[in-house]
């Protein structure tokens, strides 16, 4: 069986490192063609690895890094002053070939920013955008950008959207995504200058473009791909996170309110369970930014142990799908195309 190196950035986010070693441990556990690059501090990844079995220790490797991107950097100061990074390290590793991909719960501005200076984009990509599964009726739609670019231009848009329906179709499997443009109604007279423009180029793309779609069309199934600008994106995703979050709660808290409820409860408690866990942002954690020369997924700075795992699997799943250079392939085949027409 192959070996699948992964760089793993485990001193940016959020948490202690322990927490995103716990979480590569478990990936580990998982598959058994992994084998975790863990950048950071030698001593404190070696103290988090010690209680971890000696199988799963035997196939994980410490790679030094002296410094730290803090969540709160500029983008241009961690590409300027901190090339010892973990973050940086970690991308590295990825460009030399020691790793097929890399993961870190770091600042999404600088690891977009060191993404792009150390990897660049694919031809025909102008900014790589973060791509992410979103949970809906028919299993969960892919939406882009989450975050790496707060403006687009129409043109970038409609990059998005093509490298929305190639991660659909040759990661997911879907012969024709549907591919829909966020907009605040379904009507051609809806939006702004960029969503017009962007919404003219798709109609003329050649993709399975459906128009625009709403908020609500993101879970309703009707649609594979929604694609807007990072700034409306993130937001999205973070409002989806939080309502989630509120649900979960009101949910616990009703059913604690008496003893009716609490039997009621423990009735429907596989039902629940099975909702929540469908439901659980942990299991969606982890976004490719796809569009540039090599695989980088960036975990929530939050992520748990359990989370962080999901984010190391995704960039386990497009590295095993060779999502780069599909994607290369797919855009280099439209440029020709688009070339070709009179």
């Amino acid at each position: 069986m192959p070996v699948l190196p992964v760089a793993i950035d485990v001193m940016s986010g959020d948490h202690q490192p322990r927490e995103y070693i716990a979480g590569a441990f478990v990936a580990l556990a998982e598959q058994a063609d992994l084998r975790a690059l863990l950048v950071g501090d030698r001593q404190l990844i070696e103290a988090a690895c010690a209680a971890q079995p000696q199988r799963l220790r035997e196939r994980s490797e410490i790679v030094p890094a002296s410094e730290v991107v803090g969540m709160s950097e500029h983008p241009r100061e961690a590409v300027r002053r901190k090339k010892d990074s973990s973050m940086r390290v970690a991308v590295e590793l990825l460009k030399s070939g020691r790793a097929s991909a890399c993961v870190s719960a770091g600042n999404t501005g600088a690891l977009t920013a060191i993404a792009h200076f150390v990897l660049k984009t694919l031809p025909g990509v102008e900014r790589a955008a973060i791509i992410s599964a979103i949970p809906a009726a028919h299993g969960h739609t892919q939406m882009l950008d989450l975050g790496a670019n707060t403006k687009a231009t129409p043109e970038q848009l409609r990059q998005f959207a093509t490298m929305g329906a190639i991660i659909s179709r040759d990661v997911y499997g879907l012969a024709v995504p549907r591919i829909g443009l966020l907009n605040i109604g379904e009507e051609d007279i809806k939006g702004h200058e960029v969503v017009q423009a962007a919404h003219a180029l798709l109609l003329a793309s050649g993709l399975n473009y459906v128009g625009f779609v709403e908020g609500d069309d993101i879970f309703s199934g009707d649609v594979d791909v929604v694609v807007t600008d990072g700034f409306t994106g993130n937001v999205a995703l973070k409002t989806m996170e939080g309502v989630a979050a509120l649900i979960a709660e009101r949910m616990r808290g009703e059913f604690r309110a008496s003893w009716r409820a609490r039997l009621a409860g423990l009735a429907a408690r596989g039902v629940l369970r099975r909702v929540a866990a469908s439901l659980d942002p942990r299991r969606y954690n982890g976004a490719c930014m796809v569009g540039l020369g090599g695989i980088v997924v960036k975990s929530h700075g939050r992520a748990d142990g359990m989370a962080f795992s999901r984010a190391v699997l995704t960039a386990a799943l497009a590295a095993r799908h060779g999502l780069t250079e599909h994607i290369a392939q797919a855009l280099a085949a439209a440029s020709s195309i688009g070339s070709s027409t009179p």
